[in-house]
This record gives structure tokens, sequence and C-alpha cells, in this order.
């Protein structure tokens, strides 16, 4: 029987109450969940995980809407010195007694056709503009790219930190269990106090509640996890990597270098500046006129006076200048430059933030790599310090709490290595996305390209680096929100 097997593994009134919570649990289960088979089960790896999170994350969808939206700002600009065609129509009836010998309906139509010929350089520089919030949407889009990568990165991470720490304490309620057998076979003997088996018993229930809160926290992260990839909110993920540690030589200059030149929302602080710069020049274009091409041709009902038909066209320009505006022209260019000011501020702002963001991950993913050479030396010492205690106390020239403390350090030996290991990996990560690590498209071949002229659509193709990221991307209809199933649900009561 299950509960006996447990009260001979953790013998005393603490086995008992574990023998009794976990038969408890596993009935609880049996009757709650008996259809944990439909529950699924997915392997998966680092890669996996980042593939998944960029093609299922909410942030990404979202830049994929702001670039739709500065895509069609930019078709919006473009058509203003489009021609327009209008249409308007009337219909009247006349009435009073002199008018009683005539038709007393009225009908008009009217077709007037408007060319945009000049404007200053307002039209063109709303194009200008446009074209430049398209290119900032692009590599904002890149930008957001990389964070998933990195965020799903470090939730991948953290299930395995999590799963590992398990093992530690899993490894450690082990350790003391037989170190308590031991106790109770010497204290049968009389060779040893009533005291150590209790302070072994009290050392091992402490260790017992660490797994429970490990185990809790490996639960969190996966679910974490599996939000994050819009999985199921009862996936169960088995992650298929190790913590490991591969060593980077990698100089501070050249990647605060590869940081200024490639990272995507550095860039497109450059072109939120050319943009602000476009609507400088646009502002003091409202000064100048506005001459218009017009056309209009009528479509006239009949004559209620004289029994017939008549239409008419007309074609000529318009003008309009504004002689005197009350400094509004002036208000529009002062605020155009103030923008100016802030983008150029963002932009400095953003490059000082660039080069911190890079120093820190740097410091940090050496200052992790060392703790991991200094934590495997701690294991192997603690480890060897441990079979002495316990060798001592089985001869009787040790003290129990020299097998606890030795214990406890050898626990606290592998956390910091494993602790050392996350650290390094998670630094690695932050380090990648500090340099701007692309994900879809080279950012430096993106610029280039709009440099020379290119479209968006034609500079993504040529820094794209898949054929998928060449694609333009295409807005998708909201993904429903994923939710637990409560169908089952029951009333919880309150003892």
């Amino acid at each position: 029987m299950l509960e006996e097997e447990i009260n001979l593994k953790f013998p005393g009134r603490i086995g008992k109450k574990l023998a009794g919570a976990i038969v408890a649990g596993v009935m609880s289960f049996s009757l709650h969940f008996g259809t944990a088979s439909a529950i699924e089960v997915v392997d998966i790896n680092l890669d996996e995980t980042i593939q998944r999170a960029l093609e299922n994350n909410r942030t990404i969808k979202n830049s994929i809407s702001s670039r739709e939206s500065a895509y069609w700002a930019l078709r919006q600009a473009r058509r203003q010195t489009a021609p327009t065609v209008s249409w308007s129509s009337q219909a009247e009836t006349v009435g009073g007694s002199q008018y009683r010998s005539y038709d007393h309906r009225l009908f008009g139509n009217t077709a007037t056709v408007t060319l945009p010929l000049y404007a200053g350089d307002r039209y063109k520089e709303g194009r200008v503009s446009a074209r430049y919030g398209l290119n900032a949407a692009d590599l904002n889009l890149e930008n957001t790219l990389q964070t998933v990568r990195q965020t799903a990165t470090n939730y991948y991470y953290n299930v395995l930190r999590a799963r590992n720490q398990i093992e530690v304490d899993e490894e450690n309620v082990q350790t003391l269990t037989e170190h308590l057998n031991n106790v109770n076979a010497q204290f049968a003997a009389g060779t040893v106090a009533k005291a150590d088996v209790l302070s072994s018993q009290v050392r091992l229930a402490n260790a017992q509640q660490s797994l429970v809160t490990a185990q809790n926290d490996y639960d969190i992260a996966v679910a974490t996890l599996s939000s994050y990839l819009l999985l199921p909110a009862d996936t169960i993920l088995r992650a298929q990597d190790q913590l490991t540690y591969t060593r980077y030589n990698l100089n501070l200059a050249n990647c605060v270098a590869f940081a200024l030149e490639n990272r995507p929302d550095v860039a497109a602080a450059e072109f939120e500046i050319k943009q602000a710069e476009s609507a400088v020049r646009s502002a003091k274009s409202a000064s100048k006129p506005s001459v218009n091409a017009i056309a209009t041709k009528g479509f006239n009902g009949k004559n209620p006076f004289s029994d017939s038909y008549s239409d008419s066209w007309t074609a000529g320009f318009s003008a309009s200048w504004n002689i005197f505006d009350s400094g509004i022209t002036k208000a529009q260019v002062n605020s155009a430059n103030a923008t100016l000011n802030q983008a150029i501020e963002n932009a400095a702002a953003l490059r000082e933030s660039v080069q911190l963001e890079v120093q820190s991950a740097y410091l940090t993913l050496h200052a992790a790599e060392r703790n991991i050479a200094t934590t495997r030396v701690a294991i192997a010492s603690a480890e060897e310090d441990y079979k002495i205690a316990v060798v001592r106390y089985q001869a009787g020239v040790g003290t129990n709490l020299d097998v606890m403390d030795a214990s406890e350090k050898l626990t606290e030996a592998k956390n910091n290595y494993y602790t050392a290991l996350y650290t390094y990996n998670t630094a690695k990560a932050a380090l990648d996305k500090a340099m701007g690590i692309p994900v879809s498209i080279d950012v430096v071949r993106y610029v280039s390209a709009e440099a020379e002229g290119k479209s968006a659509e034609e500079a993504r193709e040529e820094a794209a680096l898949t054929p998928e990221a060449s694609e333009v991307p295409e807005m998708e209809e909201a993904a429903p929100p994923v939710t637990i199933d409560l169908s089952d649900a029951e009333p919880m009561l309150l003892e």
C-alpha cells in the first residue's frame, strides 16, 4: 500500500501526516481530474519556444496593426494630390398662383472635378512624413520581435531553473531521510540522544516544505510560459533542454558599437527625427497659397418658366492665401520645432540607454561566468565535507549539528551553481536583445535600402533574413482569450 511505503520511508508522526496528505491528494485527483488524459502534454525546447512565441504573441500582433496603420497613412498622404470627383443634386418645387401654368418641379445635378496643383510643400512633406512613419513602424516591429524572443527565452529558463530547484530539494530530502534513518537506528541502539532524532526530523520537515514550494514554483513557471505562448492554461510543458554553460568571446566595445548600429529602436528613433523635420517644413508651408484646378458640369432639369432643359459647364482655377492669420502659422511652426527637439532628445537618451543596457548585460554575463567556476568547486568541497561529517557522526566523534550544517551547505552550493547558470543564460539573452541581434530583418541593410530611395516593402525584402520575413506582415483577426475550463468547478468551502 502507498501509505505503508510512505510510513516506512518517513517514520514517525511526520510520516503519518505526509502519508495522509498524499493519499488524500491522490484520491482528490482521481475524483476531480478523472479526465487528465485530455490534458495536452507538449515536449518543447528553446528554439520551439521562441518560434511559438513569434507566431502567437499578442504584442507582435499589436505591432503589426501599428504598421498597418502607418501603411494606410502613407496611402492617404499619396492621395492628397490626386483628383477628387464630387456630385451634388437638387430637387425643387415652385409654388404660387402665378406659376400655375408652368411645371412646378425643378431638378439639377452638378459634377465637380478638383485637382490640387500647389500648396507649398504641404503635400510633398505629408508623403515624406508618412513614409518615415512606415519605416519607423517596420523597425519597431522588429524591436518587438526581439523583445518577445528575449521574454520567451527568460520564461523558458525560469522553467529550467525551477526544475533544477526541485532536483536539488529532492536530493536534500533524500539525504536527510537517509540520515534520519541512521539517527533512528543509533537512537534505538542507545548511542545518541533523543534530541538528535527530533532535530533531524525538524530539518527533514523543513526540507519537505522547501520541496513543496519548489514544485509550486515550477508549476507557476510552466503556466506563465504556456500563457505567453497562448497555450491552454492546463497544458503540461516538458522542457527538453538543460541549463548549460557555453563560453562567449565578446568584447564590450564591440558589443556597444554593434548595438548602436543594429538596434531597431535606435534606427526607428532616427526616422522619427526625420518625420519631425518633415512636419516642420510642412508647417512653414502653411503661409503659402493653395491652387486647385476645378471643372464643373451641370445637368439641369426642366425650367418651369420656359418648358426647356439646360446644362452648363465651367473650368478654371481657384486660389486661396492666408494673408493674415494672427500668428497661427508661426504657432504651428513653433509646435513642430518643439516636437522635433523632443524627437532629438529621445533619440539621444535612447542611445545612452542602449550603451548602459549593453554594459549591464555584459558585466552580469561575466560575473555569472566567474560564479559558475567558483560554485563548481564549492559543490565538490561541500560533498566531501558532508561525507566526512556523516562518517564522524557514525563513528561517534562528530555531532548531529555538524551533519545538518554540512547538508545545508551542500544544498546551498548546488543552488548557487544553478543560479549562476540561470543568470549567465538570461544575461546572454539580455545581451542579445541589447545588441539588437536580428530576428527577421537586418537593420543596417534596411536603413541603407531606404536611403537609396526604396520603398518600405522593397527595403524589407532586401533586408529580410528569411523568405518569410521578406513578406509584408498582415494583420490578423484577434485570437480569443485563453481561459481555464471552469465547467467542472465546484464551490470552495472554507472550514
